[in-house]
């Protein structure tokens, strides 16, 4: 089970009917979690010494050595897979999971940071550039990428300290992944195509997508792919949000030298080096979303799945898709809304929490009393800056909170949803899982008929 505290969740729910609507929501959300394993999602590609990409088998025994890099929260499942499938001659694997490293003697696992990077993800980067650079015509370099790998692959142009403000301005100022990834991939020697911009060798990256639409030049900054912006929408970016005043100097200084082209642009699409390349998507929020319609319809839901693109701030969503279940015209007495992308905090509280706990708080006033079950869950198991992965909330939710004296709109003010949660047991608790495609929210609704045939 991922979510360690799922029999707390279901004991929560203050009669027998949301006890069984709360279980069958955990049952949800842990088949659709299995269902983009990255272990799996990788050792699927894999028949015998092939890799299937797109329709192509590429024979491994072709090459003179296989090299494998990898980086983000799902890199040690993906890196396992290709070591217990080929014969790996080196590798480095960059992850932010203490607990959880590479079983095979020949890949280093090392430890950095996320969402701030750290000396060890600079450390990491090093360590992979040299690799990379070892790799030769006859070779086949793996590079596996997943959420989290722009944090945790880290090669800046800049202090190390005064990129770790720079991301934690960006991180809070309400700026979408798309944008602070232009930032990134501006302030980098990595990012952006720049990892395989001298590599001899020939390329498969298998990502993991963590980003609305699967956009790879975005992912983990697109370190294998070739990069639209520019030095010139960074600055915009910086500008949007206030933050060109902000920023520290050495930042100010990188940008500027790059909108005046005395700092070269990341490689672009015409750039001979990607036609050694191919970047393939082995798992996305699509698959865990089909999942969940899958098991639920199972449970004997008529599912209603809303979008795979959903953004905006998040306290704004969480009423959004109150609002569309209680305006649905379905006539089941059973229904469960499927939903997922990732939203934005802008914070201005001091509070504790992230964006799916903060998207249920704003919702809690909203379901009071009326025959609805809402959740929100980071599939990589940490939402924002807590322990949490998400949280769930029904029709005594609030009840539930006047009890312990705790005032929903306070805690949202304050941006500190976690302790709202956190007082009543409705955080969702997996600890890292492994595996990193955006956010899932399902929200049940009931007619005011429904009863069930068994509790």
């Amino acid at each position: 089970m991922k979510i360690k505290n799922s029999e707390k969740i279901i004991q929560n729910g203050q009669t027998p009917l949301l006890k069984q609507i709360r279980k069958e929501i955990m049952e949800v959300l842990e088949y659709s979690l299995s269902s983009v394993d990255p272990y799996e999602s990788v050792k699927s590609r894999f028949d015998t010494q092939q890799v299937e990409i797109d329709g192509e088998s590429i024979d491994c025994t072709d090459f003179s050595d296989i090299y494998l890099v990898g980086f983000g929260k799902a890199s040690v499942g993906m890196a396992q897979a290709v070591c217990d499938s080929l014969k790996v001659k080196e590798g480095v694997v960059v992850t932010n999971d203490p607990d959880n490293m590479v079983k095979c003697g020949n890949v280093d696992t090392i430890v950095g940071s996320h969402p701030i990077p750290d000396e060890n993800s600079v450390k990491g980067a090093d360590l992979i550039l040299n690799l990379v650079k070892k790799c030769g015509n006859d070779d086949l370099l793996l590079v596996l990428i997943s959420g989290g790998g722009s944090a945790l692959l880290c090669k800046p142009r800049i202090d190390l300290k005064d990129l770790q403000v720079t991301t934690d301005y960006l991180l809070k100022s309400g700026a979408n992944i798309n944008e602070i990834n232009t930032i990134r991939k501006h302030l980098s020697l990595v990012k952006g195509g720049q990892l395989i911009k001298n590599v001899k060798s020939r390329v498969v990256s298998l990502i993991i997508s963590d980003i609305i639409g699967d956009p790879i030049q975005f992912i983990a900054s697109g370190p294998t792919y070739p990069d639209s912006t520019t030095f010139n929408d960074a600055k915009k970016i910086l500008d949007k949000y206030n933050l060109w005043v902000k920023i520290p100097k050495s930042v100010e200084d990188i940008i500027a030298s790059g909108v005046n082209g005395s700092i070269p642009e990341t490689p672009k699409n015409d750039d001979l080096i990607f036609n050694k390349v191919h970047n393939v998507i082995v798992a996305n929020n699509k698959i865990a979303c089909d999942s969940a319609v899958q098991k639920a319809e199972e449970l004997g839901y008529k599912t209603v799945f809303l979008t795979l693109h959903l953004e905006g701030e998040a306290r704004d969503i969480g009423f959004y898709l109150i609002d569309k279940a209680l305006n649905s015209t379905s006539i089941n007495e059973k229904t469960m809304f499927i939903s997922s992308g990732e939203t934005t905090v802008t914070i201005k509280g001091t509070g504790k929490g992230g964006r799916n706990q903060e998207m249920v708080l704003s919702s809690v006033k909203h379901i009071s009393d009326k025959k609805i079950v809402f959740t929100s869950f980071a599939t990589d198991g940490i939402d924002g800056d807590s322990d949490a992965a998400g949280a769930i909330a029904d029709s005594f939710t609030l009840k539930r909170a006047k009890k312990y004296d705790i005032d929903p709109d306070q805690h949202l003010d304050n941006n500190d949803s976690y302790n709202f949660f956190k007082k009543i047991g409705d955080l969702l608790i997996t600890g890292s899982t492994g595996t990193n495609v955006m956010d899932i929210q399902l929200l049940v609704k009931l007619t005011q008929n429904y009863k069930p045939k068994s509790i």
